[in-house]
């Protein structure tokens, strides 16, 4: 048992003895108590152990530090909707273990609930969902002129990254995961990549991400190959603080938690360097998480500022890489589909489905039984396909 173990299993014991104090917590921390993981890596975690974690994952220090956005002064609003009758509802929810579903089309609230004792004031974590804020970043440092070019090599952002696999490979090539490093993001083996560059010890006075990326070996030229890879979004995340010379939570509150009108705080873990890890981890409420898709809806333009440049949604959420998924591929951090929807999708059942035709935005939270294996991800599939043709059916009952 690791000396960290030990630490978080006394310290429940120890907190949860203080009386008072333990009574004046909200319901959110208590049930982080009661229920305290004891053991760093989420994807050991007991499901018992995320439910409670997954609403509080910024909680206690001691499991993770945190950076906050504050919302905007006027809140996007979300008027209600004609309500959305769906067929089988409660029995997908419950397949699911969903923590939390709002339904927004046209930019009205069609249909929410919310499961596992979570509720609309809570923030749920989003895995990487987050990649898509990040990659959304990426865009506004273009349009801020902090970036030059999707041609630049991302050396020229992060030096320590000169002489290493990453010294060739272009932000674009970051953007749609092609860089050709070797990388294992396996979710259910502890050894892989993905299990153990969070917690690697980094190089003195060196980024805890650059430290661990620098080393890894090349597999395929730069460009060539798409491979799924968490690390090099918090690369990502690494450049676009390099170039804007400010942290990942400050830009996103200054460039999208604000102008798209988010209603609550959100906050945004931080990694053994102090930076926030841009591959993971933003937590906010369902709502804010819709909102963002109607950010993404809006072309990244809020009130009369352009956030983005006009064309980068176009490209960020265009298949630019073959995935050998027939009818989906993958963008700058979103999966593409065949009709021009798009996803942010994160482990564990964290989603934004976006669908441009039908100004659809399903945002999602839930804690399924393994990260990405099991029947709930085709059964998500399957219902996006539901709402999509309820609410095609309602267009031809109308006459348009």
């Amino acid at each position: 048992m690791r000396k960290r173990t030990i630490i978080l299993g006394a310290l429940a014991i120890a907190l949860a003895g203080t009386g008072g104090w333990y009574a004046s917590l909200d319901k959110e921390t208590r049930g982080l108590l009661a229920a305290m993981p004891t053991d760093r890596d989420v994807l050991m975690w007991s499901i018992g152990q995320r439910d409670a974690a997954f609403r509080a994952m910024d909680r206690l220090p001691l499991l993770a530090k945190a950076s906050t956005m504050a919302p905007a002064a006027k809140p996007l609003p979300l008027p209600a909707g004609k309500p959305l009758v769906i067929p089988g509802i409660d029995e997908y929810l419950a397949k699911q273990r969903a923590a939390g579903i709002v339904i927004l089309q046209d930019g009205k609230v069609r249909f929410e609930r919310y499961g596992l004792d979570f509720d609309a004031t809570g923030r749920w974590t989003s895995f990487s969902v987050a990649k898509s804020f990040t990659s959304t970043l990426v865009g506004a440092a273009i349009q801020d002129g902090y970036i030059k070019s999707l041609d630049d090599k991302v050396s020229q952002y992060i030096p320590g990254l000169r002489g290493s696999a990453y010294d060739d490979v272009s932000v674009r090539e970051l953007l749609t995961m092609s860089s050709g490093v070797k990388w294992n993001e396996d979710y259910e083996d502890p050894n892989a990549d993905v299990a153990k560059f969070n917690n690697a010890k980094p190089e003195a006075g060196m980024d805890a991400t650059v430290s661990y990326m620098r080393k890894l070996p090349r597999a395929h030229p730069p460009g060539q190959v798409w491979h799924y890879n968490t690390g090099e979004t918090n690369l990502i995340g690494v450049l676009v603080s390099s170039a804007t010379k400010k942290p990942l939570a400050q830009y996103l509150q200054e460039k999208v938690w604000q102008p798209a009108g988010m209603e609550a705080p959100g906050t945004w873990l931080l990694g053994q360097s102090g930076h926030e890890i841009a591959g993971c981890c933003i937590q906010a409420s369902t709502r804010d998480f819709a909102r963002f898709g109607l950010f993404v809806l809006a072309n990244g333009k809020a009130g009369n500022q352009q956030i983005v440049p006009v064309d980068w949604f176009t490209q960020a959420t265009t298949k630019q890489k073959d995935i050998g998924d027939p009818g989906k591929g993958y963008g700058f951090q979103w999966w593409t589909y065949a009709d021009g929807s798009m996803e942010a999708e994160g482990i564990f059942g964290q989603g934004i489905f976006i669908d441009p035709r039908r100004k659809l935005v399903i945002a999602s939270n839930a804690n399924w039984p393994r990260a990405i294996l099991g029947p709930e991800p085709e059964a998500r599939a399957a219902f996006y396909r539901q709402i999509q043709a309820l609410i095609d059916a309602e267009a031809a009952a109308a006459g348009r």
